[in-house]
């Protein structure tokens, strides 16, 4: 009867420390780095993984601030283009960002709504945004990509604005 006692209470040594073993390895796992997953030729991630325990920023929609403030409100050169618009939106992004002690690098998703432009042949216009972009992540002053969506809305609720940009950024 002790063999016996004697050898589960072994095992239950053996299993207990065998979970904990891979308690501490998930937990590694979960409470390393942001994990971003490349795709090869692209100018977006496949994903990216955030560990449990990272503290997590998400802006709401954000549009372009007036580029000509003396043009009359419902007006569209008071924004701008397709591009001049996500110019603005990006640098207003960069600056929320500022305020919390964070930057465009560590930005990891980013929705992206684009509407027509009657000046495009009322179509998105999708190219302005990728040059924007292209100017702000995937570069040599930032070589961050992040995991995006880019979709093609009917309207955003201002008829003259043509780009609104969620973001979620990990802090460091």
């Amino acid at each position: 009867m002790k063999r016996i006692n004697t050898f589960y209470f072994l095992l239950c040594i053996v299993l207990i420390s065998s979970c904990q073993t891979e308690h501490d390895q998930m937990h590694q796992e979960h409470h390393g780095d942001v994990v971003r997953f490349d795709r090869a030729g692209s100018s977006i991630l496949k994903g990216v993984k955030v560990p449990a325990g990272k503290a997590m920023y998400f802006a709401s929609g954000i549009v372009a601030n007036p580029k000509d403030e003396s043009i009359p409100e419902g007006k569209r050169g008071r924004f701008g283009d397709t591009y001049d618009q996500s110019v603005s939106a990006l640098k207003r992004i960069q600056s929320y960002l500022s305020e919390e002690g964070l930057d465009l690098e560590d930005v990891v998703a980013m929705k992206v709504y684009v509407a027509p432009d009657l000046e495009n042949d009322n179509k998105p216009d999708f190219q302005a945004w990728f040059k924007a972009y292209g100017e702000y992540f995937n570069n040599e002053t930032n070589p961050n990509k992040v995991a995006r969506s880019t979709i093609g809305v009917y309207q955003l609720v201002d008829p003259n604005k043509f780009i609104e940009i969620e973001v979620r950024a990990v802090y460091p």
